[in-house]
């Protein structure tokens, strides 16, 4: 298990040490994630990607379960309209797979061009010109990698773990 922890970096120069520094650590570049604002450099950064930086996985998520309650619903109304020409829990179970499918897809492409609501508290910050660093490391890591920042970069401020770490991105 992972936790993921924030830290705002002032700029280019500072991210790119920090991100030396974690790499230095032994934390793999999969599990470092920058965000910056939109233009600014990103060279030698590894950037957050949609799955980190929007609601995606989210909105499939729930796109999932209310696409399968409503494709339920139309399956029992389709069961009960049709009578005894259909399997009725076949009817129910291929209307429920559909929705399902349908809903998870067309959640997910809202959900892509959604900015994240766990990264909203950080679009000020990085409107400024800030860089975000959201670095994935393993519970028993936590307090040894927030340390290590703390002590090799004064400039940077911790802003906080999340406390649910998304298992996807």
């Amino acid at each position: 298990m992972r936790k993921r922890i924030y830290w705002l970096l002032p700029d280019l120069s500072s991210a790119t040490r920090t991100m030396n520094d974690l790499l230095l650590a032994r934390i793999g570049d999969q599990h470092i994630h920058f965000m910056a604002e939109e233009g600014a450099d990103m060279n030698g950064l590894h950037a957050a990607n949609v799955l980190q930086s929007s609601d995606l996985v989210q909105a499939a998520q729930s796109g999932l379960l209310i696409g399968a309650g409503l494709g339920s619903a139309a399956g029992v109304a389709a069961a009960y309209t049709l009578g005894s020409m259909a399997a009725p829990a076949a009817v129910v179970i291929a209307m429920a797979a559909l929705g399902a499918v349908l809903g998870t897809w067309s959640s997910s492409m809202i959900g892509s061009s959604t900015p994240s609501r766990r990264l909203r508290r950080f679009e000020r910050a990085i409107g400024q010109g800030q860089y975000l660093l959201m670095v994935d490391v393993p519970r028993s890591r936590v307090t040894e990698i927030e340390a290590l920042l703390e002590r090799t970069h004064p400039e940077a401020h911790f802003e906080g773990r999340e406390p649910n770490v998304p298992a996807f991105p």
